[in-house]
C-alpha cells in the first residue's frame, strides 16, 4: 500500500495523510457537532480543529474550525501557508514560534471538545433547531 504525502510539509505526516484518507473535503458536510475533530494544530491561543483534509497539487488543504482569531470561524487552510507561519516571540524568551500540531489528541466529536470558544461557536450555530 502506497501512502501519498506532501512533499517537505512538517505538519502533513504520514499519520495524519492516513487518519484524514476517509475524511477527504465534504465528507462530513451537514454533520454539525457531530462531526469529528481528526487533528488540532496551534500557535500561541490559536486552533485549527481540522475535520477534513486532502492532497491538491503540492499542497494539502485542511477544512475545520479556527478559534482565537478576531473570529471563530469555518474554513479551508493550506498546509504549505501554515507550516510558513512564523512568529518571532524572542523578546518574551520563546524564540520563533511556529504553527505545531497538538501531541496526543485523540479524534472525537467537535461536541466533546474542552474549548470554551469553540463550544460557544457551535452553540450560536446549531442550537437554535
Amino acid at each position: 500500500m502506497t501512502m501519498t504525502t506532501v512533499k517537505q510539509n512538517r505538519l502533513v505526516s504520514n499519520q495524519l495523510v492516513e487518519a484524514l484518507k476517509d475524511y477527504p473535503l465534504y465528507s462530513q458536510d451537514s454533520k454539525k457537532k457531530d462531526a469529528i475533530c481528526i487533528t488540532v494544530f496551534c500557535i500561541g491561543n490559536i486552533k485549527w480543529y481540522i475535520l477534513e483534509g486532502q492532497k491538491e497539487g503540492e499542497d494539502f488543504t485542511f477544512y475545520g474550525i479556527v478559534v482565537g482569531l478576531a473570529a471563530t470561524e469555518y474554513g479551508y487552510f493550506s498546509a504549505n501557508e501554515m507550516a510558513d507561519v512564523t512568529i518571532d516571540a524572542s523578546r518574551f524568551g520563546l524564540g520563533q514560534l511556529q504553527v505545531q500540531e497538538i501531541d496526543g489528541f485523540i479524534p472525537c466529536r467537535l461536541s466533546s471538545i474542552n474549548d470554551d470558544e469553540l463550544q460557544s461557536f457551535l452553540s450560536c450555530l446549531y442550537d437554535q433547531d
